[in-house]
C-alpha cells in the first residue's frame, strides 16, 4: 500500500484568516514546529482536528504544512485520515543522540546500573535551562514509563537536575551541599510518584556532561534504599569521567573523588 501523502485523498477545507503565532521566528518554520511538537510522548497519531486543536492552528493550515511535512517524511499520513511522525523525526533525534558520541560509553554503563538496582538508569544532558534525557534503561521493576528518551524536563526538579545545576557552578547553599557530597536524592520533586538519585558526569577537562542516575517509584525506593545506591551510582559516574576523559588518574576509592571542580 502506497504511504505517499500526495496520492491520499483528503476532504476539501475552506479557507479561514490566517493563524498569527509568534512573530519572532519565521512564521511558516514556525508554524510546522508547532505541529511536530503536538504530539506527546504517549500519541501513536493525531486527527486533524486535534493537530489543529494543539497547534493553535485552523485545519487549512495544519492540512498544508502536513503535507509539506509529509513529503519530507517528517509526518506519515494514514488510511483512517490521521498523522503520525514520520522516519525523517527519529531520524533527527538519532544524529541528536551521536552528536555527543558517548553512546558507546553510556549505554553499557547504564545496562550495568540497571541490572545491580533493579531500577531505572537515565543519563540526562543540559540544554539551555532544560534537561534533555539522552539514553534510558528501563529496570526489571519498571511498572510504566517516567521519562522517554528524547524528553525534555525542567533543571529546577529532580536530582539529575539539581546535579547539573550545583556541578555547573550555580551558587546556593543547597548546591553547595550537593558538590560536597557529589550526589542528590530526590523523592517526589517532580512527580511525587518518583524518586531518584543522581550524580555527575564529566568530560574533557572538567566539562560537565551530565548526570546519570537511578530512579523507580517513590513508594519503593525510599531514602535509606537510594542512600543504598550511592556507591555504585558514583563508583559508576567517576568510571564513565575516566572513559569521557573527564578525571584522567583519579582515585575512585572515596566519594569524595565526584566534587565538583571550577
Amino acid at each position: 500500500m502506497k504511504s505517499n501523502v500526495l496520492n491520499k485523498t483528503e476532504p476539501a477545507l475552506k479557507s479561514t484568516p490566517n493563524h498569527k503565532p509568534d512573530a519572532t521566528g519565521v512564521i511558516a518554520v514556525t508554524r510546522a514546529i508547532s505541529l511536530l511538537e503536538s504530539f506527546g510522548v504517549q500519541d501513536e497519531y493525531l486527527s486533524l482536528a486535534e493537530l489543529s486543536r494543539r497547534s493553535g492552528l485552523h485545519k487549512t493550515t495544519v492540512l498544508r504544512i502536513a503535507r509539506t511535512l509529509a513529503t519530507h517524511q517528517y509526518l506519515v499520513y494514514r488510511d483512517d485520515g490521521a498523522w503520525r511522525l514520520g522516519p525523517a523525526a527519529g531520524w533527527l533525534g538519532a544524529r541528536y543522540q551521536a552528536s555527543f558520541d558517548v553512546t558507546a560509553s553510556v549505554e553499557p554503563v547504564l545496562q550495568e546500573l540497571s541490572k545491580l538496582s533493579g531500577e531505572s538508569s537515565t543519563f540526562f544532558v543540559r540544554e539551555g535551562n532544560t534537561r534533555t534525557c539522552l539514553y534510558r534503561v528501563e529496570g526489571p521493576q519498571a511498572i510504566r514509563f517516567h521519562i522517554r528518551v528524547g524528553q525534555v524536563l525542567p533543571l529546577e526538579k529532580g536530582s539529575p537536575g539539581k546535579v547539573i545545576l550545583a556541578f555547573t557552578g550555580t551558587p546556593g547553599s543547597e548546591f553547595d551541599g550537593i558538590r560536597r557530597k557529589g550526589y542528590y536524592i530526590s523523592i517526589g520533586e517532580r512527580d511525587a510518584d518518583v524518586a531518584s538519585v543522581s550524580a555527575p558526569v564529566y568530560g574533557v577537562n572538567w566539562q560537565l556532561l551530565g548526570a546519570i542516575s537511578i530512579s523507580g517509584p517513590a513508594s519503593r525506593l525510599t531514602k535509606k534504599k537510594l542512600e543504598a545506591f550511592v556507591e555504585t551510582l558514583v563508583g559508576k559516574a567517576n568510571q564513565l569521567s575516566i572513559t569521557l576523559g573527564g578525571k584522567r588518574g583519579a582515585n575512585l576509592s572515596g566519594l569524595k573523588e565526584s566534587r565538583w571542580h571550577p
